[in-house]
């Protein structure tokens, strides 16, 4: 019996879809309401689940296609003719396209709404043995590096997809010859790569190393490793291409790396002591964007300084019971993102956005957060944060900066915005000029907290005081809105009173 997977019900004024990501593949085994896949829309994602227990079949909207409301997704065999699958899956799992005795090497999940990725570094070369679960190659995507495990123990055959190459979600990387072939291949490649056999090495090379490696056009086998069982280090290979540009054969080959990108003449020996590392895709991403900004808004920066002295005291008074309570860490995000919403109401040019010849007014606050991560600043979105409370913000700004520091946001997490906070402080900035996130019209910069003297009624004191930087498009936020608008956020944290009545 085959029963049809369909689109759900979308919500109000939703048409269409997007296919995020597959959790199952056909034949794979699936349990009633187990998830099947994601779809994404403009504003929610969209959870399908199975309606019945069996086998899946045929999948028929693949990953990024744009499907309408009740349209075809999938097939699943239900029933006692869906038996035999479950006891057929465990062959695929480990060997999804098996034939001859060799394993195909797939692109594993990549997350939500990331349907392509680079192949950034080959750990294995061809005829290199392989265990099974061992890393063989690593892939970038726009938010996160995945590292690509060995699905079964064996030689590995082929590489498909070198490094460089940009492969879709469901690309085959390589192809790996199962035990059989692995048990008749091993003297070939015991007689074909004696010293890699030799050294005993049962660890992969550094990762930096295979990238110095990569860009050196320097093969594994020419470089001495220094590491744990002979594990090839970065520095094992500055000094293998050291020796190499004193040898004369190797110096004719050095001009050739500085004709493929021109840049200023770089000295001998100098160019040794060089490092060249290819931009991840998410650094390329946020290099475009920044510039795009710069290209396109006419971005212009106002300053002013806040006194941290009430909203601290609030704070220390209140935050063991906000803990209690509210099981998370009261923290200054939460006091500015509510100044902000409440400046926003006033200003609302800063909340605004050019759409062509129209200015495009919002009647509510996507407030989003910057956030450093290992991989780059990302920008995650508080979603109607204009009618959350302290405790709400906090929480969901905790849940947002830990999923971004672990590369699990989705790109629907990081769109919408209306307006951007950016705290530079937490890694000690005291003063610096933000740049729009577009096509927004306002960023607000916090920066570092620090004690200095301050003429208060006539008097010198000591006051904790915080520079505030607000960049905006002066396209269509004069200096008059853009001032009142900083004034008001400082008014509003030096008296959170204010905050409490609307003023």
């Amino acid at each position: 019996m085959t029963i049809e997977v369909r689109v759900p019900t979308l919500g109000e004024s939703v048409t269409e879809a997007t296919v995020a990501t597959w959790f199952k593949k056909p034949g794979d085994a699936v349990a009633v309401d187990e998830m099947l896949c994601e779809l994404e829309t403009d504003k929610v994602t969209v959870e399908v689940p199975s309606p019945a227990a069996g086998a899946m079949g045929e999948i028929v909207a693949a990953e990024g296609e744009t499907v309408g409301v009740d349209a075809l997704l999938a097939t699943i065999a239900a029933g006692e003719g869906a038996a035999p699958a479950p006891a057929a899956a465990p062959a695929p799992s480990a060997a999804p396209a098996a034939s001859g005795g060799s394993v195909d090497v797939m692109v594993p999940t990549l997350g939500e709404s990331v349907t392509e990725a680079t192949v950034s570094t080959w750990f294995k070369q061809v005829g290199d043995s392989v265990a099974q679960d061992e890393m063989l190659c690593e892939l970038e995507t726009d938010k996160v590096s995945v590292e690509v495990p060995a699905p079964a123990a064996g030689v590995l055959a082929e590489i498909v997809a070198p490094e460089g190459s940009t492969v879709d979600a469901s690309a085959k990387l390589a192809v790996i010859s199962g035990a059989a072939a692995a048990a008749a291949a091993a003297p070939a490649a015991v007689t074909e790569a004696p010293a890699a056999v030799n050294t005993g090495k049962d660890v992969a090379n550094a990762p930096s190393a295979e990238k110095a490696m990569a860009e050196a056009g320097l093969p594994a086998d020419q470089v001495t490793g220094t590491g744990r069982d002979g594990r090839i280090m970065k520095e094992d290979v500055a000094n293998a291409v050291a020796a190499a540009a004193t040898a004369p054969a190797p110096a004719a080959t050095v001009p050739a790396p500085a004709a493929q990108a021109p840049r200023a003449p770089v000295a001998a020996e100098d160019a040794n002591r060089e490092e060249r590392v290819r931009m991840t895709r998410l650094r390329q991403t946020i290099a475009k964007r920044l510039k795009d900004a710069q290209n396109t808004a006419a971005i212009l920066t106002t300053y002013n300084e806040v006194d941290m002295t009430e909203v601290m005291a609030l704070r220390n008074e209140y935050k063991e019971l906000f803990l209690k309570k509210h099981g998370v860490k009261l923290g200054f995000m939460s006091f500015f993102t509510k100044a902000c919403c409440h400046a926003l109401k006033e200003v609302p040019e800063v909340n605004a956005e050019i759409d062509g010849t129209d200015i495009v007014y919002k009647n509510f606050v996507h407030m989003g957060v910057a956030a450093g991560t290992p991989q780059g600043l990302v920008v995650p979105v508080i979603r109607d944060a204009d009618s959350m409370s302290f405790a709400e913000i906090e929480k969901a700004i905790a849940e947002k900066g830990k999923r971004a520091r672990d590369g699990k946001l989705s790109m629907a997490e990081m769109q919408g915005g209306t307006f951007t906070i950016s705290n530079g402080g937490v890694y000690g900035s005291l003063m610096s000029s933000p740049i729009l996130n577009p096509p927004q019209s306002g960023i607000l910069g916090m920066h570092k907290i620090q004690n200095r003297p301050m003429a208060i009624n006539g008097e010198v004191k000591i006051r904790p005081m915080m520079y505030l930087a607000l960049s905006y498009d002066h396209r269509i936020v004069d200096g008059k809105g853009a001032v009142t608008f900083l004034v008001r956020v400082k008014e509003a944290l030096e008296d959170p009173r204010r905050l409490l009545m609307d003023l």
